[in-house]
């Protein structure tokens, strides 16, 4: 039972030996107390005397639209008036635990555990999650993680209020409803803000009801929950990390060394005088950064002093086209998915076996790395926009050498981040420059930085070979997929406070499941084998949005229609074929081709299709896509994108078609750039004009469909872009004859 000043919280037993470590209760402090005219029913709701609800939000704002779709299930469930409902970032709480995604990260964050231990609803991935305050936010699982806990709050608060309304009106509280920000009953009705107070001081009921169904909107129905943090971003002011301003506050810029085991040598300090509001210079073993009163006269200030590092092991694209190479030809495989008998039917060199590539990508998120930073007395606060909001406060505090109790971190929006955010570099670097100019202080990346820090996109190689009988009918896939353990290098990082280097070194040689994940096709096709080729290489790497999907679907999908093209089968058809254990999958297909104007494929069509599934066949989401491409005088330009998609029950549909949308451009950047080569330890690439990114002319006519559906919701977050790449490949094949088996498609020659 929740209560209003903290929440005693116990896990599930998940077996004898963890019973007693499962079921020890804890209780945890209100994260987000009320203020003077406010009571707090939760971790989750305030509700103030004016009839305004808040709702905490623990899970970074993104751009995903996480601000509105979890106060969107409390003010339906509550019965709130979504006119006054607003919203506070919740600061790191065991309360906000995000489970599911502690559980879906099993390898990186329980590898000693068995799987009979873990699970969702498992205690001992629970305890762990609230143990480590695991609220990061990754891989869509807002709704699997805080849907029911959200509801459930909200129910409470429905209930506490029909109950203090029912006092009043001397009637039985089960009988009162609430709805727009009222409590009714027979015609009389009692705004929330009168009834708070008296609510806040009763006990709620054991198990308050939920409403008969959860939230959901269909096509076609208008829009009833408009964003909110929409207003704010269009007027200019919502404010993000780079937007903070605190009194006396200065500005810090940062250089740092190459890719690789870097450290700092020598710079002339005296170079750096003459620039006016330079304050001082603060210096670490693998870079070193500039106070001042502006951004600029800091940027300045590092330009001239002219910094220059000693590194070994530094990244450079021929030492890694070389091991991938290698790790292809004679790199040991571990099998890490198959279906029926592989080594029988996919043994030696099988009759077709084609190989494609993708090059390291780069984010290019619209904000680069900023936070700010205030030291004072031994306390630290940081305002910083991540999305493992734990892990900076951990790394800001081993920095100064401090409890990690002594960092109050404030949550702040992100200007995208595409699993950047994941890493908080630029916590323990505020931290230090803070300190060590005893005075508030913002630090921010160049766009350069931002590429030399970035932890790309990893470059993956596979080589595709299937069985096929005379009719075209697949028997039979093996995929061998070379690829640095970026999933567990990434872990070794977050979880265990590793350097770059040292995370390579700890997961070298080591298989990682989360690489090769979307590589087993949705397809009923008798044997498969995926297999994986682990490989060091001298670039740390990191995750990005759709990861492994991102290309093991452009893999799976333009094998797929090069197997259709040669069995002289219409590739919507040759995939239809397979999909009778998956009527979901196929309808998304037959609508597509509907919605596009299919027309097979035929030559110099520019028309491409493909096709992915996210997740589990019971709860995975499901995208079809259809991409019109042609060849110009500019390379390559994408007309139109039609798309299908089934994402089971949709909270929000709006958000759902954003996140469709913004999926497709993204995946189309990757695509067609995003990409970098490395010398010397640095990226060739230092800008975004340099990266080959649609902007707005570039960008094709988008039509996005959903099916209507009542499976568990899926994230449409990822969908786009892991269906985009092949759909375009495939569509440039219609156009040009001419097949693409690289990432991005312009680095071969079109």
């Amino acid at each position: 039972m929740a209560s209003r000043r903290g929440v005693l919280v116990g896990g599930l037993a998940a077996g004898a030996l963890v019973v007693g470590y499962a079921l020890r209760p804890r209780r945890y402090a209100l994260p987000l107390p009320p203020g003077r005219d406010e009571v707090a029913f939760d971790a989750w709701i305030k509700l103030a005397d004016d009839g305004v609800v808040t709702v905490a939000v623990p899970q970074v704002e993104m751009g995903q639209g996480v601000t509105t779709l979890i106060p969107q299930i409390i003010a339906y469930e509550m019965g709130a008036d979504w006119r006054r409902v607003a919203v506070e970032p919740a600061p790191p709480s065991p309360l906000y635990a995000n489970v599911p995604l502690a559980s879906r990260w099993a390898e990186l964050t329980m590898p000693a555990m068995p799987d009979a231990l873990l699970g969702d609803d498992a205690a001992l991935v629970r305890r762990w999650a609230q143990d480590h305050t695991f609220t990061v936010t990754a891989d869509g699982t807002a709704l699997a993680a805080y849907e029911g806990p959200a509801r459930a709050a909200a129910a409470m608060a429905r209930a506490l209020l029909c109950m203090a309304a029912a006092e009043r009106w001397d009637v039985d509280w089960r009988e009162c409803d609430a709805k727009d920000g009222f409590v009714v009953h027979k015609g009389k009705r009692l705004p929330f803000g009168s009834l708070a107070r008296a609510a806040a001081a009763l006990d709620p009921p054991r198990s308050p009801p939920l409403r008969d169904a959860p939230p959901a909107e269909r096509p076609g129905v208008p829009m009833a929950y408009p964003r909110l943090d929409l207003p704010a971003k269009v007027d200019g002011s919502l404010v993000f990390a780079g937007d903070v301003r605190l009194p006396g506050m200065v500005y810090a810029s940062i250089r740092h060394g190459p890719i690789g085991e870097s450290a700092l040598a020598d710079y002339d300090k005296t170079a750096a005088n003459g620039v006016r509001g330079l304050i001082t210079l603060v210096r670490n073993r693998g870079w070193i950064a500039a106070v001042a009163s502006t951004w600029w006269a800091a940027d300045q200030a590092l330009t001239r002093i002219d910094a220059g590092f000693t590194s070994t092991d530094r990244a450079d694209s021929a030492t890694i086209d070389q091991a991938m190479e290698t790790a292809m030809q004679t790199g040991t495989a571990t099998r890490l998915a198959e279906r029926g008998d592989p080594d029988a039917f996919l043994t030696g060199r099988l009759p077709l076996q084609l190989r494609y590539e993708v090059q390291p990508a780069l984010h290019a998120s619209i904000e680069t790395a900023s936070a700010t930073a205030r030291f004072k007395d031994g306390h630290l606060e940081l305002w910083i926009g991540t999305q493992a909001p734990q892990a900076a406060r951990e790394i800001a505090a081993r920095a100064l050498g401090i409890d990690v109790a002594a960092v109050t971190l404030y949550p702040m929006p992100l200007g995208g981040s595409f699993d950047r955010r994941l890493e908080n570099d630029h916590a323990g670097e505020v931290a230090l420059i803070a300190r060590a100019c005893q005075r508030p202080v913002q630090l921010t990346w160049s766009r350069k930085q931002e590429h030399i820090v970035g932890h790309p996109r990893p470059p993956v190689a596979a080589v595709l070979g299937a069985n096929v009988d005379a009719t075209g009918r697949l028997g039979g896939l093996r995929a061998r997929i070379v690829a640095p353990a970026t999933a567990r290098e990434f872990g070794r990082r977050l979880l265990h406070a590793d350097s770059p280097r040292a995370a390579i070194d700890a997961v070298a040689g080591v298989a990682d499941p989360m690489m090769i994940e979307g590589a087993m096709p949705p397809y009923a096709i008798d044997h498969l084998a995926i297999d994986h080729v682990p490989v060091r290489l001298p670039l740390p790497t990191g995750r990005m949005r759709g990861n492994a999907h991102g290309y093991t679907a452009f893999f799976v999908e333009s094998f797929l229609d090069e197997l259709a093209h040669r069995a002289g089968r219409e590739p919507l058809a040759y995939r239809m074929a397979m999909l009778g254990h998956d009527p979901r999958l196929a309808d998304c297909l037959q609508r597509v081709a509907v919605l596009s104007g299919w027309g097979g494929g035929a030559d110099n069509s520019g028309q491409g299709i493909a096709c992915h599934l996210i997740g589990s066949a019971e709860s995975g989401g499901r995208i079809a896509l259809v991409a019109s491409a042609r060849r110009d005088a500019d390379g390559v330009t994408v007309d139109r994108l039609s798309a299908v998609a089934d994402i089971g029950r949709i909270v929000n549909l709006d958000i759902a078609r954003q996140q469709i949308e913004g999926g497709l451009i993204f995946g189309l950047g990757l695509a067609l750039g995003c990409s970098t080569g490395y010398e010397g330890g640095l990226p060739v690439t230092g800008r975004l004009a340099s990266l080959n990114l649609p902007v707005l002319a570039d960008c094709p006519a988008i039509d996005v469909n959903f099916i209507t559906s009542s499976a568990a919701p899926a994230d449409p977050g990822a969908l786009g872009v892991a269906a985009v790449a092949p759909a375009v490949a495939n569509a440039l094949f219609s156009a040009t004859g001419l097949r693409l088996r690289q990432l991005p498609l312009l680095s071969e020659d079109v």
